[in-house]
């Protein structure tokens, strides 16, 4: 078990606000994402870069940093590359398309990792908000198909999801941090 430690508090925590309980589809779809985003914001905030680099264990490169740097990967690659066309984007850490470099944050930080993952963010939104509608489509050359906006949401939502359950488990792991 984790020895409990005082956590390091940063400035401004993290803001996660709760999805709508009624809303139209795109309006859903955009607080779920957004509800995602924030509670892996949040299961990273107070900890230091060495916290954020911790691995689960050996011999995964599986670390809270890592997953930031990974979904930073996704968004990139859904939104940018897939939805809004920018197919010859390189990845940020995966120049060779594998995801799983993107983990490997054993030189990285707080700072770089979510200046990427917040810029990316931030593209995302932008191409969602501009976007005529969910039926929007684009290609994926990686699995040379053809998907809607509506799938790259969906996708994402799922993504976040199931990395904040592993996000869960490292903090917990970290600092005996649970919930939420």
């Amino acid at each position: 078990m984790p020895c409990p430690r005082p956590r390091r508090e940063l400035a401004v925590p993290t803001e996660r606000i709760g999805p709508p309980l009624v809303g139209d589809e795109r309006t859903m779809l955009r607080a779920f994402l957004d509800y995602h985003r924030a509670t892996l914001a949040m299961k990273c905030d107070g900890l230091t870069d060495e916290d954020l680099r911790r691995r689960s264990m050996p011999p995964s490169e599986l670390s809270l940093l890592g997953l930031v740097r990974h979904m930073a990967e996704v968004e990139r690659a859904w939104f940018r590359r897939t939805i809004d066309g920018e197919e010859d984007l390189p990845l940020v850490w995966s120049p060779d398309g594998d995801y799983q470099t993107a983990y490997d944050a054993a030189d990285s930080t707080r700072s770089e990792a979510f200046a990427a993952w917040e810029a990316e963010v931030e593209h995302s939104r932008r191409i969602e908000r501009e976007a005529a509608s969910l039926d929007v489509t684009g290609h994926n050359a990686r699995w040379d198909i053809d998907v809607s906006l509506r799938h790259v949401m969906l996708h994402l939502i799922h993504e976040y999801a199931r990395h904040n359950g592993h996000a869960d488990f490292l903090r917990e792991g970290i600092d005996g941090t649970v919930g939420a």
